[in-house]
């Protein structure tokens, strides 16, 4: 992760065949960052040339650039399980963000977004974050929650107390920013407990997570069910992208 301006820029490789979309996103990466920002640097090339490169961290996919949707999403994970997502995609498909997502996209943002946007949603990605829509990351970790727990062969990992607090607000859809507000501590503390929850769990991101904490036991499920029906209830709760 990057914090700093003048550390060396991020690469980002962009998979998209449309010359006006293509042209649009190359805009986004003309700003120089914001304070404590990353500097991000495009990577342009086919998709076998862009997940040879080695060093790339970030693939923005364009939906509408490949033949096989969520299929190329999966392959892509299959091929270059480090890399992480930004989907491009149709808007107003509640059904296709929430599937991206569990496929592995880290960032889904619809052809009406805006270069400012494209930007803030790759700062949420290099961050640790998930940029969707709210009320959707609400509806995936409801859904988590709702399926059968499946079998658990290993043992449970050792989870602190502390990481504990972390995992039950994340599958409450909490960001970093409001877990770190909660709970009393620095957003960097906080994402060094995801980190480490990730690594515990064998997480790629935090929908992962959530669905091995589910499934796996790793929290007691009625305690979470019971605040997320409390936490509906709460009015004002932010409802706009990253996760």
């Amino acid at each position: 992760m990057c914090s700093m301006r003048n550390a060396e820029p991020v690469l980002v490789g962009l998979v998209v065949d449309e010359p006006i979309r293509m042209e649009g996103l190359a805009s986004v990466f003309d700003a120089l960052p914001g304070e404590g920002c990353c500097p991000f640097k495009p990577v342009f090339g086919s998709m076998d040339e862009l997940l040879s490169v080695g060093t790339l961290g970030y693939l923005v996919v364009d939906l509408h650039s490949v033949t096989n949707g969520l299929g190329t999403l999966e392959a892509i994970r299959r091929a270059r399980h480090d890399l992480r997502l930004i989907v491009i995609g149709p808007e107003s498909n509640d059904e296709m963000v929430i599937n991206s997502i569990m496929a592995g996209a880290r960032a889904y943002l619809d052809l009406t977004a805006g270069p400012e946007t494209v930007r803030k949603a790759l700062q949420e990605v290099t961050n640790g974050s998930i940029w969707a829509p709210r009320r959707l990351l609400s509806r995936l970790i409801d859904r988590l929650l709702k399926a059968p727990h499946g079998s658990h062969d290993g043992a449970h990992p050792h989870l602190t107390d502390r990481e504990r607090q972390v995992l039950d607000l994340i599958l409450l859809a909490r960001s970093n920013r409001e877990i770190a507000r909660q709970l009393g501590i620095e957003e960097r503390t906080v994402k060094a407990h995801v980190g480490r929850l990730m690594r515990k769990t064998g997480a790629d991101n935090r929908i992962e997570l959530s669905m091995r904490a589910v499934n796996g036991s790793l929290i007691p499920e009625i305690g979470v069910v019971e605040r997320r029906r409390g936490d509906r209830r709460k009015a004002g709760a932010p409802s706009g992208p990253g996760y």
